[in-house]
């Protein structure tokens, strides 16, 4: 487990996407963040004091359950403040990282730091989710969008069976994933490394079951 800023630092410095440019666009994200945080409530003021793992780890984390030759199409839902999106977008800049959110400013900050930090793959798509035009991607991530229930009927025409879906959820993964009944999937829970109460949900998904059986 992950427990301090030091040792998150040391944690993302290790990942094979963390070199020395990423680091930078990392350090201006933090930067940014904590500048708008004082016109627009983004995140919580208290875990700007802990943002390298409250924020950038949390959403690094998700970047070795995708393998690294995996280019294509990354669709993060409900980007909110940039997490997980800029900051995936910020590691694998060569990936094309579309980032769903519907709220103004919202959407204002996230272009304003997506062209600061240099993301020109990076694309946010200021929408509401079911406005979006339907694609097919290679990764799907949501970090307290949805409950499982609500949101594979909203996203899951962007997935093919090869889609790999990350879904941050706090100590209601397990749960949530017991109670998922209408759909085919292989889908588990991974600890977070950055809460101990934290599950990731990782997996793929077949598609809805067959009503008739």
């Amino acid at each position: 487990m992950i427990e301090s800023e030091q040792e998150a630092r040391a944690w993302l410095q290790a990942l094979p996407e963390c070199d020395s440019a990423a680091l930078e666009r990392l350090e201006l994200l933090c930067a940014m963040l904590a500048e708008e945080n004082q016109r627009q409530n983004l995140v919580s003021a208290t875990s700007l004091d802990q943002v390298w793992l409250r924020h950038i780890v949390d959403s690094a984390q998700l970047l070795p359950h995708v393998p690294r030759e995996t280019p294509g199409r990354w669709l993060d839902l409900g980007t909110g403040a940039g997490f997980p999106g800029l900051v995936i977008a910020a590691l694998r800049p060569e990936c094309e990282v579309l980032m769903v959110e519907s709220r103004k400013r919202r959407i204002e900050w996230l272009d304003r730091a997506r062209i600061a930090m240099g993301l020109d793959k990076a694309q946010v798509l200021g929408q509401r989710l079911e406005m979006v035009e339907t694609r097919q991607v290679a990764v799907i991530s949501a970090r307290a969008f949805a409950p499982l229930d609500r949101l594979l009927p909203l996203s899951a025409r962007f997935s093919t069976a090869d889609t790999i879906w990350l879904l941050p959820k706090g100590r209601s993964a397990q749960q949530e994933l017991d109670d998922l009944r209408k759909w085919r999937h292989v889908f588990h829970v991974e600890q977070s490394l950055t809460d101990p109460q934290a599950g990731i949900i990782v997996g793929t998904l077949a598609g809805r079951k067959d009503k008739t059986k």
